[in-house]
């Protein structure tokens, strides 16, 4: 385990009246109800089913899932509706990251829509003091076919496979380089195991060619992985020897339970830490790493565990850095830990904000998603209620003095 460290700096993370800042009356009780029902496993599998049914007619459900869900995790339909939701964020120096999050289309129709659209957030990114980074999942740009074969067996590839991956290597680059010349930082996602060494091949490549001057490109390292360490160690080692600066974003992970079942059945050592405490101290060594080399490297910390969040502002003020120290972005989701975002904000460090956005009928799979993962993260769902509820007694009580 990690040394915890001694601050001068304690953030809390339990101050309510920051952290709903943003949010009326109204719209707290409207969070207070979802995350309530999100709390329920049988009323989120029932959703999920009348919604899947629903969407395989065509039968209209935004009435119901704009006031809700949409509201809730999601941005806005369109990369201008996601404009008053960024701004309302900036008043409290919060970022944005807009991230188109449109899924499960893998026709050559929905991949050029996926790249046109990403296109389109890199440009509406240039000069937007309300937007941090951009992004794009590289799964959105090629067909989970290819790239899992292209990780796994490349050598096992066609002629016509090798041409298709080609093109998918193009999309890539281009993404990165139109990024770079509108001096935007761009975040790869990652993906799951069977993709993954492909994406990271390419992104070291990108990195390589873009980060020259400044981290441009960033990679996305998910820290469940038992193996990340010494592969951010080699990513540090390479940019030393062919002089570029990595873009390194940490996440913890999302597939683990897929990633177990696949391991097992496909015969390979399981890719990811034994519990919970060995993926939280790899996620905490990894921000210790890039603190230690940040004059060669730039952060992105993706997390919404307080400790984790509390270590690297440790290790900034051990290490001498400004809380505004512009190479270090703390990051959460919309609609998400908010008592950490704007805690953290207004105690001057800098903070992003992943807002999602695409229409109500191609967001649902990521809002049905969101709801699984915060009805599985039990701890996760209750620390919002409480905060909520929390939050509303102390205004009423601010009313009645």
């Amino acid at each position: 385990n990690l040394p915890i460290l001694k601050s001068n700096t304690m953030l809390d993370f339990s101050n309510t009246e920051i952290a709903f800042s943003l949010k009326s009356d109204a719209d707290l009780r409207n969070a207070y109800w979802l995350f309530k029902a999100i709390k329920q496993p049988l009323l989120v599998k029932c959703g999920k089913g009348l919604t899947q049914l629903a969407m395989g007619i065509h039968f209209p459900v935004a009435w119901a899932v704009k006031p809700t869900l949409f509201k809730q995790f999601v941005g806005g339909e369109t990369l201008e509706d996601c404009t008053p939701s960024m701004q309302q964020l900036m008043r409290f120096n919060v970022k944005s990251i807009l991230d188109y999050s449109a899924e499960g289309g893998q026709s050559v129709l929905d991949i050029q829509n996926s790249f046109d659209e990403t296109i389109r957030s890199i440009d509406f990114a240039k000069g937007n003091p309300n937007i941090s980074y951009t992004v794009f999942k590289p799964t959105a740009m090629v067909t989970d076919e290819l790239l899992c074969k292209a990780s796994e067996k490349r050598e096992k590839l066609s002629l016509n496979e090798i041409r298709e991956y080609r093109k998918f290597r193009e999309r890539f680059m281009a993404l990165c380089e139109r990024a770079y010349k509108n001096d935007v930082r761009i975040l790869v996602d990652a993906e799951d195991y069977c993709f993954q060494d492909a994406i990271d091949e390419l992104t070291e490549e990108a990195m390589r060619t873009f980060n020259a001057k400044r981290a441009i490109v960033f990679t996305t390292l998910q820290m469940y992985r038992h193996d990340r360490i010494p592969y951010l160690q080699k990513i540090w080692q390479d940019s030393q020897t062919n002089k570029y600066i990595p873009g390194i974003k940490f996440v913890r992970g999302a597939y683990m339970e897929a990633e177990r079942a696949r391991a097992a059945a496909m015969g390979y050592p399981d890719p990811i830490c034994k519990d919970k405490q060995a993926t939280d101290d790899n996620y905490n060594a990894g921000l210790a790493f890039v603190i230690d080399h940040i004059d060669s490297m730039e952060l992105f910390s993706g997390t919404h565990n307080e400790f984790s969040n509390q270590y690297l502002a440790d290790l900034m003020e051990k290490k001498g850095l400004k809380a505004d120290d512009s190479r270090i972005f703390f990051a959460q989701l919309y609609g998400m830990s908010d008592n950490i975002s704007f805690n953290l904000a207004n105690a001057g460090y800098c903070v992003t904000k992943y807002v999602p956005y695409a229409p109500v009928n191609k967001v649902l799979p990521y809002l049905i998603r969101r709801a699984e993962e915060n009805t599985s993260m039990a701890g996760q769902t209750g620390r919002e209620l409480r905060m909520i509820e929390q939050e509303v007694n102390r205004r009423k009580l601010s009313k009645m003095k």
